[in-house]
């Protein structure tokens, strides 16, 4: 799938800032060699060692993420701050599920969820060698476009709470 119009004009004149592009995020790795051949071999990704410690991934939009080597200062991260890998089809899905089991300990991949259908994607994660979140999903369309086509569902002033929070661990 070819992803037409990646780039737009954000609406943001009322704005304080006025970005133009969400251009990258950051991650903390423990050993940029081995993140890298798990990136690269594992996830797909393309990356660039662009400073001593640290390296830049991206796949497809323009959007990429920085890591940062900490060695044994590395923090795990939450279930919730994962980043979305999208593929073609739920077959797509279950096979990356089953390269993800057969490749576990080859990759240091440290826990992987089942697949399910969920927030309407077929996904399912696995917690890499750094304590990163990866999920692995197929939407019918493209869930960035519709996900702001389709606007708020909530009310943007109502609370959210946390009771749901004990549900989504892995």
């Amino acid at each position: 799938m070819n992803i037409e119009n990646a780039a737009f004009q954000p609406d943001n004149s009322k704005s304080i800032v006025k970005p133009y592009v969400l251009s990258h995020g950051t991650l903390e790795v423990q050993n940029l060699q081995k993140s890298r051949r798990f990136y690269e071999e594992f996830l797909g990704l393309e990356c660039v060692r662009h400073a001593k410690p640290g390296m830049v991934i991206r796949c497809g939009m323009k959007f990429h993420i920085v890591c940062i080597e900490v060695g044994a200062a590395i923090k795990p991260a939450s279930f919730l701050t994962h980043w979305g890998l999208d593929v073609k089809s739920d077959a797509e899905v279950d096979q990356a599920y089953s390269e993800a089991q057969k490749l576990k300990d080859e990759y240091g991949i440290r826990r992987i969820t089942p697949c399910v259908m969920q927030h309407g994607v077929y996904s399912f994660y696995i917690e890499d060698l750094d304590y990163n979140w990866w999920e692995f999903q197929h939407y019918n369309g493209f869930q960035h476009d519709d996900m702001f086509d389709f606007g708020d569902v909530f009310p943007a002033d109502e609370p959210a709470g946390t009771a749901h929070l004990g549900d989504l661990e892995p």
